[in-house]
């Protein structure tokens, strides 16, 4: 399995390489993943193929709302105009921060233990280049506006696998998160 893990790897970075990569100095960029090769869970639905489970599919849901909110806070942080925004995002990293711990302490909790893949869907991958390229006033309302549809995803998430997930670990931490999802949205509507 580890050979075709590696194939798998490998194939991007040859086709990058093949297609010349960045002509200007020949480096190919890279985005780094948010979960450290040695943490990565080699098992999981995107490696063999195989539908996640429920509460795989919610971690790793969660865990890619999180990481997108980090790493949009980031951005309103440095770029945002509005000192309300630059707050919010702020509040994003930290709170988001200590969600992916709790997400993953309660994962690891579960019987068996499961182990989130935040990988970013396209949305959330176009949404973040989207706030790279804007500025001023586009990007405030740029990053309010994926704030709140963020939010929204995230809250109605939660509310179903707290009602509805099969992992009683994940049920509690989603039940958890409702309220601070919440305040999180009726604070960036509020703005």
């Amino acid at each position: 399995m580890h050979r075709n893990l590696i194939a798998l790897g490998l194939a991007p970075a040859l086709a990058l390489g093949a297609c010349g990569g960045d002509k200007t100095n020949n480096t190919v960029t890279t985005m780094e993943s948010p979960v450290p090769m040695e943490n990565m869970d080699m098992d999981n639905a995107m490696v063999t193929g195989e539908a996640a489970s429920p509460g795989q599919a919610f971690a790793n849901t969660a865990g890619a709302s999180d990481w997108y909110e980090v790493e949009a806070g980031k951005l309103a942080k440095e770029k945002a105009t509005s000192q309300a925004l630059k707050d919010f995002g702020a509040m994003m990293e930290k709170a988001h921060t200590e969600s992916t711990a709790k997400l993953k302490a309660a994962a690891a909790k579960a019987n068996p233990a499961i182990t989130p893949n935040p990988a970013l869907n396209a949305e959330q991958e176009a949404n973040l280049a989207t706030l790279r390229d804007a500025t001023g006033a586009d990007f405030d309302t740029a990053y309010k506006s994926q704030q709140v549809v963020a939010h929204e995803k995230a809250l109605a998430a939660m509310k179903d696998y707290a009602a509805n997930g099969d992992v009683p670990e994940l049920k509690a931490f989603a039940s958890n998160t409702v309220k601070v999802v919440q305040m999180h949205l009726d604070r960036i509507k509020g703005m």
